[in-house]
């Protein structure tokens, strides 16, 4: 076994009957240390699993969805594994990178940085689309079927996975997703320093671009809280609306009323996700 392909393991913890457990190896794709999280549930002893990939947001590590959304207790019910990457390159100290919260370091933007001196290391696009499935898929229980979900920029990282990629997700949902980056200033921060100027580039990475262009027509479904205070500036859904709408895209919209960006708001729905992924993967 090669050296990029070691795992470490940080720390292991049961719950309900499963493992969570954090490893550490060295990302080709981003030639820089990553850690990544995995709750293995009990029926894992027994075989392979299914597995949900969780993308999360901004400023966010691995850590954040396995001790805040309180998923693992229906994953385990469901027999269902759950991965959380990172969500930048760690440990690289580029200039600007730690500057502000909506880029650079916890703001990958699940992109492949075109852009000096982001383009060595910021690749997030092939790191969780690529390498991290293959590291898991050789080291732990899983038997191939894989959804995907994530909350904000990860919720746009995840609709663009998904819709890049027909057939390759049993599923796709997400919590508050960045459903049009192109169009809003966390967007606009992050594409125009990683991909630079030619917006063009920029709507390979735009669920809203990629309904347009007909990429896809894997259902998506979304839970966006109606007191997020990033709804109307950042998330605008009504954009991923009407992109469906003419494409007769099939999409789930729930407006949540009084449910804001927090990880209150998805603990709270985070079940309802699981169940709907469960199904897909044909194990519930």
């Amino acid at each position: 076994m090669s050296m990029s392909e070691t795992l470490e393991q940080v720390s292991a913890n049961k719950c309900f009957g499963g493992w969570l457990k954090r490893y550490k190896h060295h990302a080709r794709a981003l030639d820089c240390e990553m850690t990544f999280s995995i709750y293995l549930p009990p029926q894992a002893e027994q075989g392979k699993v299914p597995l949900l990939w969780w993308l999360s947001g901004l400023t966010c590590t691995d850590e954040n969805f396995m001790q805040k959304a309180g998923a693992q207790r229906v994953a385990a019910e469901l027999g269902m594994a759950l991965v959380c990457p990172d969500t930048s390159p760690r440990g690289l100290d580029l200039p600007g990178e730690h500057d502000s919260y909506d880029f650079g370091s916890g703001a990958g933007f699940y992109v492949n940085a075109t852009q000096e001196p982001w383009s060595k290391h910021y690749r997030m696009y092939d790191y969780v689309n690529d390498e991290l499935p293959s590291v898991v898929r050789q080291h732990f229980p899983v038997n191939g079927r894989e959804s995907i979900s994530g909350h904000s920029m990860g919720g746009h990282g995840a609709l663009v996975m998904a819709l890049r990629q027909p057939g390759r997700y049993a599923s796709v949902s997400a919590f508050a997703p960045v459903v049009n980056p192109s169009a809003v200033p966390w967007g606009e921060k992050a594409f125009g320093n990683y991909l630079g100027n030619d917006r063009g580039k920029w709507t390979q990475y735009d669920a809203c671009e990629l309904v347009a262009k007909g990429a896809s027509r894997q259902p998506l479904f979304i839970d966006q809280g109606e007191d997020d205070n990033f709804l109307e500036e950042q998330l605008k859904p009504e954009n991923l609306e009407a992109a469906c709408e003419k494409r007769d895209h099939p999409l789930t919209l729930r407006r949540q009323p009084g449910y804001d960006h927090s990880y209150y708001f998805i603990a709270t729905f985070i079940e309802e996700h699981l169940r709907y992924h469960a199904r897909h993967l044909k194990i519930a």
